[in-house]
């Protein structure tokens, strides 16, 4: 098995931070949902105050062959803050490439991602997932995550920008 890395996306990955977004919206079926650019997420994510923090995974090429480290999955996180815990950290996407998948890259992933969690002092780390999702599902069960839905009957909600205008009055 080839050897991945995690590690701190870098502004130069914005390029293929998107192609795995994209490739993501499609594997959940929502590819018509995907409006944000490269220079959006190199805008947002790595500026002074950045609306996010990302980690990518690539397989590091093997001594001697000729390409270098090939990105092959990411988590995007950001902070958020819990009225009853404090500083809780929110994975807004994990992906990794179907291909790639079965070698522990995802639980990598999510492992460092509480690492930086801890760091943080964060008392809480959440995600959520689509229904249909069982693998995913199981495999944050396994790693110790808690169904909210079962166990507190918590359902999610937005407001998209139409909605958010008519709130505001604009």
């Amino acid at each position: 098995m080839a050897s991945v890395r995690i590690r701190e996306a870098k502004e130069g990955d914005c390029g293929n931070i998107l192609r795995l977004i994209r490739e993501l919206a499609e594997y959940e079926k929502l590819s018509d949902q995907v409006k944000i650019s490269e220079e959006a997420l190199r805008a947002d994510g790595f500026g002074e105050n950045p609306f996010y923090h990302c980690l990518v995974a690539e397989i590091l090429p093997v001594p001697g062959e000729p390409h270098g480290p090939c990105v092959v999955g990411y988590g995007l996180y950001y902070f958020i803050y819990s009225t009853w815990t404090g500083r809780n950290v929110y994975l807004e996407d994990i992906y990794v490439k179907p291909e790639y998948r079965g070698q522990g890259i995802g639980s990598k992933i999510i492992k460092k991602v509480a690492e930086v969690a801890l760091d943080k002092g964060c008392s809480q780390f959440r995600l959520a997932v689509l229904d249909w999702n069982k693998r995913a599902m199981d495999l944050y069960k396994a790693l110790g995550a808690q169904d909210l839905t079962e166990a507190e009957g918590w359902h999610s909600f937005r407001f998209e920008r139409e909605a958010m205008r008519e709130l505001a009055g604009k």
